[in-house]
């Protein structure tokens, strides 16, 4: 049972909005990064959502590493494809520029593909697939990060946490949505057990001498220094397929930096060759596919509909009584909170007074007592 405190969405979209013009973000810019911290809370996936709204977005603007102003240049374009460079601005508004062009031009010629460069954190990838979806459309993408996977037979952090996500319409009242990072766990929800002092569990981190690592404060240094790395997907080693992962999460990172001829690796530490902080230079890519270039939109939601119910009416192991499909237990996360909105805990809770009495903002919480 949810025993943290939540706040209406409303609130919390009208004060995250604010935040983000006080440190220097556009407002419509503002009202984008927002929407998709806030969507990563509506389906329950807090790992991206307001947890990483001030340690990930305005610490950077802060530092001066992330630019709070997004100067988009097109580096070059074609009628189905488009190269962006980012500036190293807010990744989530380059993030909807590029996107709302890979939809505009699969509309038109039934396939598209868009790459960022010199970008930052784009937050959940589940929303750029979703706004394809929206549009009647599959969208994939995916993005590189600062180095957390070993590769199989290694130790050493390497690759990011590299979601290859699919979105896919349907004729149901949610689409078929595959959002995962091709680790067993990614930095994000680390750092959510580690806000909420819980240990990380056993095999999803592995140390320089092949350990497995559980202190989630240490393991969030340990990922910083290079003393620790995360497992692929899979697991560690052959026998549990982790060279699985390992391959997905390589194929991010190509289409993330080949494309675009960006950065890759240990280029994307956030650490210039002085070693003190810099930007990241993240790369994204974005691929749109029309259905109506093939079957047509109504004979392909129908179709994927039929899959999805067919999988989920076959038969149950024992002990469960229900199977789901991908994107299925975040719409019902959404049932269940959009009339309540988001669930904050302490170490968040702190975290918007401060940035809230830091620029004077009039917004007042149901959590505080006064």
């Amino acid at each position: 049972m949810e025993t943290r405190p939540y706040v209406p969405w409303e609130l919390m979209n009208s004060f995250l909005t604010a935040a983000f013009k006080g440190y220097g973000v556009p407002e419509g810019d503002a009202e984008i990064c927002a929407d998709v911290l806030l969507e990563s809370d509506r389906r329950g996936i807090e790992s991206h959502g307001c947890n990483r709204f001030k340690p990930i977005y305005i610490d950077r603007i802060v530092s001066g590493i992330q630019n709070p102003v997004t100067n988009i240049t097109v580096i070059k374009e074609t009628p189905t494809t488009a190269v962006l460079d980012a500036g190293d601005g807010m990744g989530m508004v380059a993030s909807h520029r590029a996107m709302e062009m890979a939809i505009e031009k699969a509309r038109a010629l039934g396939l598209a593909m868009v790459v960022v460069k010199n970008s930052t954190h784009y937050g959940i990838a589940g929303y750029w697939a979703t706004m394809a979806t929206k549009a009647g459309m599959i969208g994939i993408t995916g993005t590189n990060a600062r180095p957390s996977i070993a590769p199989t037979f290694g130790v050493e952090n390497m690759l990011g946490t590299n979601p290859l996500t699919v979105g896919m319409p349907t004729d149901e009242d949610f689409p078929f949505m595959l959002d995962c990072a091709t680790s067993i766990t990614q930095r994000g929800k680390i750092e959510y057990y580690a806000r909420n002092g819980e240990p990380t569990p056993a095999g999803m981190v592995i140390g320089r001498n092949g350990e497995a690592l559980t202190d989630s404060a240490e393991i969030l240094s340990d990922l910083t220094s290079g003393a620790a790395a995360l497992a692929p997907l899979g697991g560690i080693g052959e026998e549990l397929a982790g060279y699985k992962g390992y391959g997905y999460a390589t194929v991010v990172e190509i289409l993330s930096a080949a494309l675009s001829a960006g950065s890759f690796l240990k280029m994307l530490t956030g650490k210039t060759a002085e070693g003190k902080i810099g930007p990241y230079h993240l790369g994204h890519f974005f691929l749109v596919i029309n259905p109506e270039a093939f079957a047509g939109l109504d004979s392909f939601k129908k179709t994927c509909g039929d899959i999805l119910r067919e999988l989920r009416a076959s038969q149950k192991a024992p002990g469960h009584d229900r199977i789901y499909t991908a994107g299925e237990k975040e719409y019902l996360t959404w049932l269940e909170r959009k009339d309540k909105g988001v669930p904050v805990g302490p170490a968040v809770q702190k975290e918007l007074i401060e940035i809230r009495d830091t620029l004077g903002l009039p917004h007042i919480f149901p959590f505080e007592s006064r």
